[in-house]
Formats: structure tokens, C-alpha cells, sequence
């Protein structure tokens, strides 16, 4: 639940077309210990000031010349995209009140106003705008979560599939080549049972790192788990650059670490997809990348396999596709 503190520093808009009014609304909010109280004597400035500060609290007079109380709520809706109006509203009116709440008002305040009345409505709302607030962003911290990896904050595998989706989308949409970057550490295996998980999992979030670094800012990097990563590639202009891109990485990946008070050498072998090459589906590719990994692996590890070949009815294999960058693999096996 919020505290009193941070209802008493809850941001509150007072709107009404008389001076009075508001000078007496910004006293009774002032003396309670509200700190941060704005006022406005015109209606169309309400959305703008919205718009730029996020008030909690909208106290508004439904009856004021140009725009109305109603309308202002209308134009409110188009700024709070979830549906939430943080509107007291303020009415001399009894019929206006019904009419208000089906607008889109959380609540009243009648005038004259009743000062214990006042005091108490504007706390509850703000208690309950607050919280609202609060479950908003817990919620959205869960969907980050349930989005990224724990270990190293990448995108998981739930929300690369829909990055390659979209990639592909895009690239059939453009004309454009869309392509998928598969790749494992060479040698892993031996860093986490000489040094332990916990170096292990220091030198993922190590990789990652330098995997983000030097991909390109419309990719992205993803990891499946273990030592897995995938980089989904778009507005692919030519193969020639996705082959830079791959040398790049085995080089930027090969260099050394200093993890856990040691310093240590990993590898990485990649398998390269292309959308419309090789296939125009997210998960085909997804799995060719895998097959041409292996391939890259098999021939010698610390390279990159281009998947350029269908084999057979339902898979397809990478077949003489191995590039060797001219340096020789390191010792550390997978």
C-alpha cells in the first residue's frame, strides 16, 4: 500500500475557470501537506499538462466556458492509453454526478465543499490511484521477466521467436533478407568444471556483453540457455556483411576473459541461415541455423557454417560450408 509520504508527494492538478475556486482548492490541498499541487484556468491546457507530467490527481469542474468538464474527460482518455482517469470531479450540479462517473470520472466532490468530505475523497483516490500505479508497474516487470533471461537481461527464447517472426515479416514486406546467427562457446563444458558454475555464469554475462556490443542496434541478441546465443539479422543488404558480422564475432568472443580472479579463453562456432535463402519460415530457419552450427563444429570448431542446402524432404543440412578464418582452433573443447 502507498504511505502517507507518498501520497502527500502525489502530483495534483487543480482545473477550474475561476480564480477563486482554485486559489481556495490549492489552500485546503496546501494546508493538508499535498507538496506538489499545479493549477490551470483553461480547459485546453489540461492534455498538454497531462501529457508532459502524469498527474495522479485531475481535480476538474465539469462546469467551465469553451471546453466542459465532459469533453476535457474525452480528450483525457486518448493520453491514458489503459483507461485509468485520475478525475475527481467538482460539481455544484446533483445530476452532474451520475454523468460524471459514466465519463470516465473515479469520483466527486460537491460544492460548496465540504471540508472533511474534500480531505477524505482525495486521499482514498490517491491511495487507490497510487496503487493502481504500483500493480501497473509490478506487472510489467513480470512480463520483463517472463521475456528475458535472468542471467544475462537478453531477450529468452519465448520472445526470439517473436523477433524472428517479425523479422521475417519485415524482410517479405521490404524485399529485404532477414538472416539468423546461431551460435555456442567451444570449450564451455571445461570453464564451468575447472572453475565452477558461478565463473561459468560470469563469463555468459561476459559474452553476452560483447555480443550486444558488436552486433549491429536493429539486431538482436538473444540467449536460449546454456551456452546458446541467437542473433536474429535485418535489412540484410548482402551476404558479404553477414559473413563480416560472423568473423567479427569469433574474433571480438575469442578474445580472453578475467573471470573469478583467472584468465580464460573460449571460443565460438556459428551457423548462418538466410530468409528467403534458405527458408521463408521463422522456425525452419531457426532450426537450419542449428543444423549449419553443427556443421561448424564438426569441421573444426572456432568458424562459421552458411546453411545453403536442402537435403531430404522435411530438413535440410549445410554441406560444404565450413569457412575457416585461417587461424587455428583453440584448445578448448566443447
Amino acid at each position: 500500500m502507498p504511505s502517507r509520504e507518498d501520497i502527500l508527494n502525489a502530483k495534483i492538478l487543480v482545473v477550474d475557470d475561476s480564480a477563486d475556486n482554485i486559489a481556495l482548492m490549492q489552500e485546503i490541498l496546501r494546508d493538508e501537506g499535498y507538496r506538489h499541487v499545479s493549477a490551470t484556468t483553461s480547459p485546453e491546457q489540461v492534455c498538454p499538462l497531462h501529457a508532459e507530467h502524469h498527474y495522479d490527481l485531475i481535480l476538474l469542474d465539469l462546469q467551465m466556458p469553451g471546453l466542459n468538464g465532459f469533453q476535457v474527460m474525452r480528450r483525457l482518455k486518448e493520453i491514458e492509453k489503459g483507461g485509468y482517469l485520475p478525475v475527481l470531479a467538482l460539481t455544484a450540479q446533483p445530476g452532474f454526478k451520475i454523468a460524471a462517473l459514466e465519463a470516465g470520472a473515479r469520483d466527486f466532490i460537491s460544492k460548496p465543499f465540504d471540508l472533511l468530505e474534500v480531505h477524505k475523497r482525495i486521499h482514498n483516490m490517491l491511495e487507490v490511484r497510487l496503487l493502481y500505479k504500483e500493480l501497473a508497474q509490478y506487472s510489467k516487470a513480470q512480463t520483463e521477466l517472463a521475456l528475458h533471461d535472468a542471467l544475462t537481461g537478453l531477450p529468452n527464447r519465448r520472445l526470439l521467436e517473436d523477433r524472428i517472426a517479425t523479422a521475417v515479416q519485415h524482410a517479405s514486406r521490404h524485399q529485404q533478407k532477414a538472416g539468423i546467427m546461431y551460435l555456442d562457446l567451444d570449450g564451455f563444458k571445461d570453464i564451468n568444471d575447472t572453475h565452477g558454475h558461478a565463473c561459468g555464469d560470469e563469463l555468459l554475462k561476459m559474452v553476452a556483453q560483447r555480443l550486444v556490443a558488436s552486433a549491429r542496434k536493429e539486431d538482436t541478441v538473444a540467449r536460449l540457455g546454456g551456452d546458446e546465443f541467437v542473433i536474429v539479422l535485418v535489412e540484410i543488404a548482402s551476404v558479404r556483411d553477414v559473413e563480416y558480422l560472423a568473423r567479427k564475432l569469433i574474433d571480438v568472443i575469442g578474445q580472453p576473459y578475467e573471470v573469478c580472479g583467472h584468465q580464460v579463453r573460449v571460443s565460438t562456432s556459428l551457423g548462418i541461415s538466410l530468409y528467403p535463402d534458405d527458408a521463408d519460415k521463422a522456425d525452419t530457419l531457426l532450426c537450419l541455423a542449428d543444423y549449419a552450427l553443427y556443421d561448424a563444429k564438426r569441421n573444426g570448431k572456432n568458424r562459421y557454417a552458411m546453411a545453403h542446402e536442402q537435403m531430404g524432404e522435411a530438413a535440410a543440412r549445410p554441406h560444404q560450408a565450413s569457412a575457416p578464418l585461417g587461424q587455428a582452433a583453440l584448445a578448448t573443447q566443447r
